[in-house]
Formats: structure tokens, sequence, C-alpha cells
């Protein structure tokens, strides 16, 4: 994991353990006894920290995740670093992040490869800094710079740790080690810089600054833990004694590490990284995409469009005629224009993403396309006659996905003379900024085909989801539930700000009532009304009668809530109180005085229920899906580990035996078997096990 050589008086240590360098106690090990060999040669005069592979030490070894820590302990490590008798350089390429920074921190001196990042992301897995790393960040940059990099996570680039102080120089990535070597060599002779715990913090803020900070934070972290806490190390490591404040850090981190957030975020980061592999399509072979084709340059088509070539793949965009087809290009225009003005992207890198889309009005222009997604109106016939076309010109192998996001792909599969290729891809909107992508394969799906579906979601970034074929597969289905319940809350006493402003409390980035009357009541509508001619029965009373008034939400100025014309502030509608008080009379729900916990439960515990269900159908292929799905769409606190993750935190025999007592009152259904089951056992693998072995008996009778 670690070698030593010597060039003239410089030693060279080079960490090699791929695939990130990862300090795991191993490797913590050997960097120590480094030190002490080195210490004890004469011949060394300065000491090089490099690394092997594609990045310097890219945080905490993950096998380590939610253990004991075994020593040595990553800030002795650091201790004796930063007490050497030598100088020790850290020499960065690709990453330096969390306790990889912190090792950094402790050498005397820092040199990155341009294009190296810099961060300490520990609030993301809901800790603080446990090496010293907001204590010793104070001692390199401004209170602002530090408080910024602790309580976000957000890693800086080379350049903005050169401005800010971070690092002592920047260099071309290949010339790293030499430039580091050649460092190494002007600094010997010269005096021993002090280590960072021994200096002086560079500023100390007034009250009203950490004040400001604390509210800034707090509105940004939505009930999470972690950014406050890791705002109050970097205050306590400039206002403490080095000694007290180190303390104070590392105390911080052990209690967060065994903090229920800690453990959700540590589930969503694993989530995270299997979702875009999934263990059964390993061994499949992936066909190679090299372009790709939209259907539709509406909001949803271009930002296909967009984030395809974000991803670097030459994009064909084809409408209906002229008219439509620049529209479609003004979409796209629209959405790299915003990215240049925002600084996302540099003139030349706009120019480049625009330059190659190709916008036709005839399909011939699609003979050669490796995967073509069709995103145009949600209209089974629609659709089907788009895919007739496209069936008519595109080679055999060529993938075929509909972007929908309620209609069946078995019904527009069935059309193909080759059905094997079609299969459903949902994008969310705004396509080319929201993470999801649910991937819903056919009854006739090639297996090769669905691989690479998932191989394109992760050249485009995104997190894979695998969904059986329902209304609305997993995200919206569980939408409806959310919808409804929030409803029946208005049929049964609550306002629509109550019911927005406790799921805020809960953490989720808007309301109900808001977020509809942003994207606009004619969409759930539409929904609502394709959905009762296949025969459902969606609840939607109050919802029905606003849109039958052209209430759309911000739009027309008037939804769940008034506006004024040009402002998005939301004012209490007298309209909408007659309304829900005209409906409840005729719904005949118990009247009750909700607490904020109460609303919260009315809605997420249904949609529990729901995800259970889904589950039971072997719709998912695991809890973990359905936490994927909320948070990277629909907004669930990331830090509550989703929703099913959510439910077993807080315990399914309760959530069960409320949701009995509420369908007892006619506010939601009774719970499902699969949830009375994963109750009985507080888990929800042992639901999914009974559940299959119960299908495996089911099949066997028939």
């Amino acid at each position: 994991m670690l070698n030593i050589e010597q060039e003239g008086h410089v030693a060279i240590v080079t960490l090699d353990n791929p695939p990130v360098n990862a300090i795991g106690q191993a490797m913590r090990q050997e960097l120590q006894q480094a030190v002490a060999f080195i210490d004890s040669q004469e011949s060394v005069q300065a000491v090089v920290l490099i690394a092997a592979g594609r990045t310097f030490i890219a945080g905490a070894d993950i096998t380590e995740f939610g253990k004991p820590p075994e020593p040595p302990h990553l800030p002795d490590v650091i201790a004796s670093i930063e007490q050497a008798d030598k100088p020790w350089v850290a020499a960065i390429h690709g990453s330096a992040l969390g306790g990889g920074l912190e090792i950094a921190l402790g050498c005397h001196y820092r040199i990155a490869a341009h294009s190296a990042r810099l961060g300490l992301p520990e609030v993301t897995l809901g800790l603080v800094p446990g090496a010293g790393g907001s204590v010793r960040l104070s001692r390199l940059l401004s209170a602002e710079n530090a408080v910024a990099m602790v309580t976000s996570g957000k890693p800086v680039t080379a350049t903005e740790a050169l401005e800010n102080g971070l690092i002592d120089l920047v260099t071309a990535d290949e010339d790293l080690r030499r430039t580091a070597l050649d460092f190494a060599g002007q600094i010997i002779g010269k005096a021993l810089p002090t280590g960072l715990r021994y200096r002086e913090p560079l500023e100390s803020p007034d009250t009203g600054f950490w004040e400001a900070q604390t509210q800034q934070i707090a509105r940004r972290a939505r009930g999470q833990v972690s950014p406050l806490r890791a705002l109050d190390c970097v205050r306590q490591g400039i206002e403490l004694s080095v000694e007290e404040a180190l303390a104070h850090e590392r105390k911080t981190f052990l209690e967060l590490r065994a903090s229920d957030q800690a453990a959700a975020l540590r589930h969503v980061f694993f989530a995270e990284r299997a979702a875009p592999r999934p263990p059964e399509l390993k061994d499949i072979a992936v066909r190679a995409v090299r372009s790709v084709a939209v259907i539709g340059g509406g909001t949803m088509g271009a930002g296909i469009a967009a984030a395809l070539r974000d991803a670097n793949l030459p994009v064909v965009l084809i409408e209906r005629d002229e008219a439509a087809l620049q529209r479609g290009r003004e979409n796209v225009a629209r959405i790299f224009n915003s990215a240049l003005k925002r600084g996302r992207l540099n003139e030349a890198q706009c120019k480049a993403r625009l330059e190659a889309i190709t916008y036709s009005v005839d399909y011939a222009a699609l003979a050669d396309i490796d995967v073509v997604i069709e995103a145009v109106f949600e209209d089974l016939d629609v659709k089907r006659a788009v895919f007739d076309q496209l069936d008519a010109v595109c080679r055999s192998d060529t993938i075929l996905a509909t972007n929908t996001s309620y209609l069946d792909p078995d019904a527009i599969a069935s059309r193909s003379r080759h059905p094997g290729r079609v299969l459903g891809l949902h994008f969310f909107s705004p396509a080319n900024v929201m993470k999801l992508l649910e991937i819903i394969p056919t009854q006739t799906t090639q297996t090769e085909v669905l691989a690479t579906a998932f191989a394109l979601a992760r050249t485009l970034r995104k997190i894979p989801v695998q969904a059986g074929i329902c209304d609305g597969f997993i995200g919206n289905r569980i939408l409806k539930v959310t919808r409804a319940q929030a409803e029946r809350l208005l049929l049964s006493g609550a306002t629509p700000a109550e019911v927005d402003r406790a799921m805020r409390a809960f953490g989720m980035p808007m309301g109900p009532f808001e977020a509809q009357d942003l994207g606009g009541l004619d969409i759930a509508a539409f929904q609502r009304s394709a959905a009762r001619g296949r025969g459902d029965s969606p609840f939607a009373p109050v919802a029905d009668k606003l849109v039958a008034m052209n209430r759309l939400g911000q739009k027309s100025s008037a939804g769940w809530y008034d506006y004024v014309p040009g402002d998005r502030t939301s004012q209490p509608s007298e309209t909408v109180a007659a309304i829900i008080s005209e409906q409840s009379t005729s719904a005949g729900l118990s009247v009750t005085n909700y607490s904020d916990l109460d609303i919260v439960d009315h809605i997420v515990l249904p949609m529990i229920n729901e995800g259970a269900r889904i589950l039971e159908e072997g719709l998912a292929s695991g809890a973990q899906d359905i936490d994927l799905v909320e948070i990277h769409g629909y907004g669930f606190p990331r830090w509550r580990g989703g929703l099913m993750h959510h439910a077993q935190t807080v315990g399914l025999a309760g959530i069960v035996a409320k949701l009995q007592a509420m369908a007892a009152l006619r506010m939601c259904d009774e719970p499902c078997t699969y949830l009375l089951d994963a109750a009985r056992d507080a888990a929800w693998d042992t639901a999914r096990d009974t559940a299959r072995d119960a299908a495996k008996v089911e099949s066997f009778a028939k």
C-alpha cells in the first residue's frame, strides 16, 4: 500500500491502494511507520507524499463504515506528519477528500495538479471532519471560506484552492511529480514551517457572523443535523484552544457517526453506488451507444437532448413540422444559454453542445442511430404512431425507448416488429438536471437491451432504478397517494398552508400544494383524466374543482393559493377555502385539529404502505430502489434515508398501528400484507422473502 524511494535528499512516499487510495487501517499504520522511518534517515531532508493511480486519497475506506475505528487513528497519523522532523509536501492529483485532505493539511506544504479537487464532504454522510479538518482549515482560509467548505461538503478546484490559500502551488497534471520534487529540493535547509495546529486562526469573526451563518445553513439543511454541527466545529476551532477544538471536533464526529442520520446517509451512499450496476446484469454484453435521437423538442425532449449532449453524445432531434422544430431548437438553446449565464459552461462548451445537435422533421435521419428516445405527448395513440415510423426507418438493433410517465410500455412494444428492443426510460423534468431515471423493461425486452439502458444511465450520470409496469411505475404511483392524502387532510380540517408547512418541516423542499402550484394543476388533471379513461378512480375532489375554474397554479395567478401577477409569493385563498368547505361536507370525514406530526403521518405513512404494495407486487427489486426514487425524483429528505429506510428507522410495527387507526376513520387504506409481514419481522428483506415464497407456492398450485 505504500512505497518509499529516495531521489537525492528527497524521500518519495507513494500511496498505492487502488482504486481510490482509501485511507483504511492498514494504510494508516504504514503511513505512520513511514513517518518514523524517514525521520530516522539522516540523508533525507524533505518528503513528497504522492499517490499512484487516478487519485490522491479520496477519503475513508468504505468497508470500515459503521464499524468501530481501529488504531492507529487518523488524527494520530496526521499529528505524526505535522510533528515530523522533515518537511512534508503533499502532491495532489485527482481528489483529496475527507481524510485525504486532512492528511494534506497535516503536511507542511500542498501542491495540486490543475485538475485536482479538494474537499471535506463528511456532512454528506451525516458527519463532520474527524481528524482536525475543521480546525486546521481555519488556519489557512477565511472563516467564510472554511465554513462553506466544511458545511456544504462541496469540493473546490485547484485554482480555487490556490486563490483562497488552501494550497501553495498549482501545476500541470503531467508535471506534478517533477514539480513536487523540485519544490521539495528548494525548501531543504529552510526553517520548518509551523504546523497548522500550532498557528492562530486567520480571523476571528464576531457573533453576528456566526448568527447569520447559522440561519443560512439551517435553511439549507432542512432538518439535517451535521451541517450545523460542522459550523459549530469551525467556530470552536477559532474560539477555543487548539487542543480543546480538536477534542470537540473528534467528540462531535464520534457522536454523529452513531446517529440515525449518519446511518441513513450511509444507506443512501451504498444504494447509489449499487444502482447503476445491478448484479443480475453483471455479465451481460452491452451494445455500443455512439449516437442518440430524441423525438419531440418540448420541455422534456429538450431536457433529454441537453443531458445527452452534457455526456458528449451526438444527438438528432426530430419534430413533426418546421414550426415545432424551431421551438425545440429554442428550448435546447435556452438550456445551454442559461448554463452559460450561470457560469456552468464557457462560450466554447456552450457552442460545442449546440453544434452537435442535428434538427430534422425527416425520420430518415434516424437510419443509423443506436438509441432513439421518444418524448412526445402522453397519449398512447400518438406514441404508437411514432413507433410505427421508427420501426420503418431504424436498424433492427436500434434500441427504442419511450419516455412515458404512466402509459404501459408493453402496449407500445406490442406494435413493433422487433419488440425485444423496446423499453421505457422515464426521465424526470428537467431531464438535464434531475438524476433519477426509471428504467421499465417490457415483457419482451431483451436482457442485452436492458443492460445497455443501464450503461446509458451511467454515461448520463443518472441514478437508474428498474421499475415494473403499473400505473405511474414507482415514483408517480406513490405520488398519487401523496396527493390523495393531502386532499383528505383538507377535507378533515387542515389548510393547504398547514399541510405545506408540516411537510417542509419534515424536510421536503416544498409542500404538496406549493409543488402543484409551481408545476401546474393541469398536468395532474390530465393524468387523472387518462386514468379515469382506463377505469381508475383517482381521488382529487378539490383539485378537480380548481382546474374546472382554470385555477392552474402560478401560471394563472391562482391555484391552491392566490398570487399577484408577476409575484410567486403565495397567499391563502378564500375561494379555495370555500371549495374545501363544500367538498368536506359531502366527504363526511371527521374534522380534526391536526398537529404538524399528524399531518406528516397522514401523508408519509400511506406512502410507505404504497411502497410496500409495490414490493409485494414485485415492481421494485428492493426497498432501497424506492428510497432512491423518492430522494432523487421527489425531494424526500436524503438524511432520512429515503421513504422505506425512514419507515424501518421509526418502526414498522408503530406504522402499522397508526395506519390501522387512520383507516378506521376512512383516512387511508389498511396496511397491506407485505407491510404486516415486514412489521412482524421488523425488516423489509424478510417480508420480501416471505412474499417470494408465497408467490412460488401460488405458482406451484396453479
